[in-house]
């Protein structure tokens, strides 16, 4: 059985930082991500440098460039805390999705050979294979797939941008189940994506890539409103 590891496309790293200011960076958006760091906890730099072995700077790097993606807030005097990842911060994310890989899926088409194909076919199977089963092994897989559409792209902005957003969405999601029609929805839209893919239809794609990123955002946002409404009764 092939096993995968959602990685980014080549090329994509923290724009701006040195190489100890990115693995920095790194680790703490990875510990905001999975809620290690607590929604407006303040974050001291003398702390985080001790916490991962490093000095000021390359932590002072690392919370600079996750101000700059919203990870972050910094307030004169107060210093720098966590924004939390609430249920606007996930609708921006996955609204700003709908606008990136519309336009990705579209250029794809265009490029898409046959070995592509056969990858996005050869990773379908194995998420019908596993069937939700493991809901990581299945997190992971689904990157897969989306991977290899938008991995190539000459605009590695639009592709960075693309990556480091679905990776919140993709930690929000794991603290919930699929319901059984998004299941069966995610399943409807990957064959579907693999046959617009083969006919050459680009505008199509689009359309549907735009109907599955709402579909996956609102499917996590529902779940969020719910779980907020069981801890406020």
């Amino acid at each position: 059985m092939t096993e995968f590891t959602a990685r980014p496309p080549t090329g994509i790293d923290p724009n701006g930082a040195s190489n100890e200011g990115a693995s920095v960076y790194r680790l703490i958006r990875n510990d905001i991500i999975e809620g290690h760091l607590s929604a407006d906890q303040r974050l001291v730099v003398a702390d985080l440098a001790v916490r991962h072995n490093t000095s000021a700077n390359p932590v002072r790097e690392a919370l600079q460039l996750l101000r700059g993606e919203g990870f972050v807030t910094m307030v004169p005097n107060r210093g720098a805390r966590v924004r939390p990842i609430d249920q606007d911060f996930v609708r921006d994310i996955y609204e700003i999705g709908m606008l990136i890989e519309p336009s990705l899926a579209r250029w794809f088409v265009s490029m898409a050979t046959p070995d592509d194909i056969a990858e996005l076919e050869r990773i379908q199977a194995e998420i019908e294979t596993n069937n939700f089963a493991d809901p990581l092994r299945h997190s992971e897989l689904d990157t897969a797939f989306h991977t290899v559409m938008y991995q190539r792209h000459y605009n590695r902005h639009a592709a960075e941008l693309w990556w480091k957003y679905r990776e919140v969405l993709r930690a929000v999601s794991r603290r919930f189940n699929f319901t059984l029609a998004r299941r069966a929805q995610v399943m409807r839209d990957h064959r579907a994506m693999i046959e617009l893919v083969k006919a050459g239809q680009p505008d199509s794609l689009a359309a549907l890539v735009a109907s599955h990123v709402e579909g996956s955002g609102r499917h996590i946002l529902e779940h969020m409103r719910a779980s907020k409404a069981a801890h406020a009764s």
